[in-house]
């Protein structure tokens, strides 16, 4: 997105999205109390739109209002991280088997291409991290389908409750690049049965590791 395009967003847009960048990125963690005034210093942003945005967040599922407290950050049990995968993995395994019917040879090209840039940053998790949401974002388009789209679209908002990536955990960057060239791999066949079963692979794979790094935080947290 363009300094320009940016710019001409109405206030409120621009306060939700640096929020849910905010939570998505981990900065504002699960069981956070998010305060209008606070938000609004720290974004340098007017307090109307903030409120808009927390109502916005509030609706998405991502801040729960709590008596006394106020808006806050909702924090996932173990078992709606396993459904948030479980739904996921459905969904991504559908996109890859639209995506091997539909996707064009351009298509496949930046899927390729991103998947490489996503290896070549592997030092970096920020970067990696970004290589491989635009990597999905570009499957999902691929599947030619908008209501798996949005689906698809909506999920990713409930992940971000999640925060941080799991990228960033041992050599799961050079494992994901491997699935994911598993997924391209299908797709370019055309093999749709290969490309679903390379994208649940991919997201069970994943799950894992999300499970793990959840039960280490809450023994950490006791």
């Amino acid at each position: 997105m363009t300094k320009d395009s940016k710019e001409n967003q109405p206030r409120g847009e621009v306060a939700y999205q640096k929020l849910l960048s905010a939570i998505q990125h981990g900065e504002l963690k699960p069981g956070t109390r998010i305060r209008e005034v606070e938000v609004a210093e720290k974004f340098g942003i007017s307090r109307t739109p903030v409120r808009d945005a927390i109502r916005r967040l509030e609706s998405d599922g991502l801040l729960i209002h709590i008596p006394r407290q106020g808006a806050v950050i909702k924090k996932l049990d173990h078992r709606e991280v396993i459904e948030l995968y479980e739904i996921r993995e459905v969904l991504e395994g559908t996109a890859a088997r639209y995506a091997a019917r539909h996707a064009s040879e351009l298509e496949i090209l930046e899927l390729e291409d991103l998947n490489e840039i996503m290896l070549k940053h592997h030092d970096d998790p920020v970067k990696v991290a970004e290589a491989n949401k635009l990597f999905h974002k570009s499957l999902y388009r691929s599947a030619n389908n908008r209501y798996l789209i949005d689906a698809l679209n909506n999920l990713a908002n409930s992940m971000a409750l999640l925060g941080g990536t799991t990228l960033k955990v041992d050599d799961r960057t050079d494992t994901a690049y491997q699935e994911h060239q598993e997924i391209i791999a299908g797709i370019r066949e055309p093999d749709a049965e290969r490309a679903d079963r390379a994208a649940r692979n991919h997201i069970r794979s994943a799950q894992r590791i999300r499970i793990r790094l959840f039960r280490e935080a809450q023994q950490d947290d006791a």
